[in-house]
């Protein structure tokens, strides 16, 4: 019986199914300002409406990432094959189209198995380490990298990482994903008309493509010895994902256990640095796995919620580096003397201005007080004159009182 419904494109829908199941922390439906695909939507629907865009960010040199999470047997993986294939043809069109410049692309590939980085174009199992780079983050020690010839070339490294991915089966999947797989697609493009000349800047980024292991409950996937080790791992890795979506969904505050697991130390710039990024989550519609499917749509209402800084990443040739470099010294040099003599000359200046504020202001005061002093003498003068006056009246009347 199906629990979950697609409606108009922008809802999920959870249909009135009793459970024992809590759904207190999750409302009747689930709205989506992205998109939602229903049951009947083909791969082709779902790469053009939710991650062409996304992808094709890649040949203007801005890094990207697209990736599949979701339940064991929910289509993740057939729908990151279709994503990567059609990807793949748009940006080879892409380069057809645009003749004007040079293209170089790169692949590489690692699984991530128990959590062991694995090189999937290597038949070597030896597994690899991490190391940071603080100009590149995270990168794979003694990864292979293959520089593409053509269309049919990468198709052919696609079938053997393909090959050499672990898969297993499972009580609900017969070929289950056993590792978490992620695909590397590196563009350098720059300019035809300035090559060899120094003048010319190249743009470099990538594209991963990540095919997510599972989630999964041992008691539905019967599993025991290798699969449960297996699934113990996977679970763990996505609880780690969870933990850091879930913190960046809410601001960059606080640590971000980043490291707690290879997959985000690997995925750390896609989910929250220099990168545009597509998730499309998987679910089941069937009852037996509705908590997982509420768990999948919960993660996707935190990821909508991820803000990330996507940037143009352009690298000079060594000649445009230096003259930028110089431009920049000579700049920066002007500015160490400039502001000092111009900060120098207006002290000067404001010097100069409050002494003439200061000697206006003194002219001032004694002007006031000179005229105070006129004032008060000629009040002076007039209270005498009063009192002269008063004193002849009297006398006047005395001198008529004797007559």
């Amino acid at each position: 019986k199906d629990v979950w419904r697609c409606w108009r494109q922008l809802l999920v829908l959870m249909l009135g199914f009793h459970s024992a199941v809590d759904f207190s922390v999750c409302s009747a439906f689930l709205s989506f300002s992205d998109r939602v695909f229903g049951p009947n939507c083909s791969t082709r629907q779902v790469y053009e409406e939710g991650a062409k865009e996304v992808a094709l960010s890649v040949v203007n040199g801005i890094n990207s990432s697209i990736f599949a999470y979701g339940q064991t047997s929910s289509g993740k993986t057939y729908t990151m094959t279709g994503i990567t294939e059609y990807s793949v043809m748009d940006i080879y069109d892409y380069i057809e189209k645009h003749p004007e410049r040079e293209f170089m692309l790169k692949f590489s590939a690692i699984e991530i198995y128990n959590e062991a980085v694995r090189d999937l174009l290597s038949h070597d199992t030896t597994p690899l380490r991490l190391l940071d780079d603080p100009e590149k983050g995270t990168t794979v020690e003694k990864l292979t990298e293959e520089t593409l010839r053509d269309k049919d070339h990468l198709r052919d490294l696609l079938g053997m990482c393909e090959a050499q991915r672990q898969i297993g089966e499972t009580a609900l999947n017969e070929a289950s994903s056993r590792s978490h797989q992620i695909l590397r697609l590196t563009i350098e493009s720059s300019v035809k008309q300035y090559l060899g000349k120094g003048k010319s800047s190249t743009l470099v980024s990538c594209v991963n493509f990540v095919d997510l292991a599972g989630s999964e409950r041992a008691s539905q996937t019967a599993s025991a010895g290798m699969r449960l080790k297996e699934g113990s791992h996977i679970n763990r890795s996505l609880l780690t994902l969870g933990k850091v979506v879930r913190q960046l969904s809410k601001g960059r505050n606080g640590h971000i256990p980043y490291r707690d697991s290879k997959l985000t130390r690997i995925l750390q710039s896609s989910l929250g640095g220099n990168a545009r990024t597509a998730i499309v989550c998987t679910m089941s519609p069937a009852h037996t796995h509705i908590e997982q499917s509420r768990n999948t749509l919960l993660f996707a209402t935190c990821a909508k919620e991820v803000v990330t800084n996507a940037q143009v990443n352009v690298v000079m040739s060594d000649k445009a580096l230096l003259k930028h470099l110089q431009r920049e010294l000579a700049r920066l040099e002007n500015e160490l003397k400039l502001p000092e003599s111009a900060s120098c000359t207006s002290h000067v200046e404001a010097l100069r201005e409050k002494d003439a504020q200061i000697k206006k202001l003194e002219k001032q005061l004694r002007e006031l007080i000179e005229e105070k002093d006129t004032v008060q003498s000629q009040l002076n003068c007039l209270l005498k004159s009063d009192a002269d006056d008063h004193a002849n009246d009297r006398a006047a009347k005395r001198w008529v009182l004797s007559l």
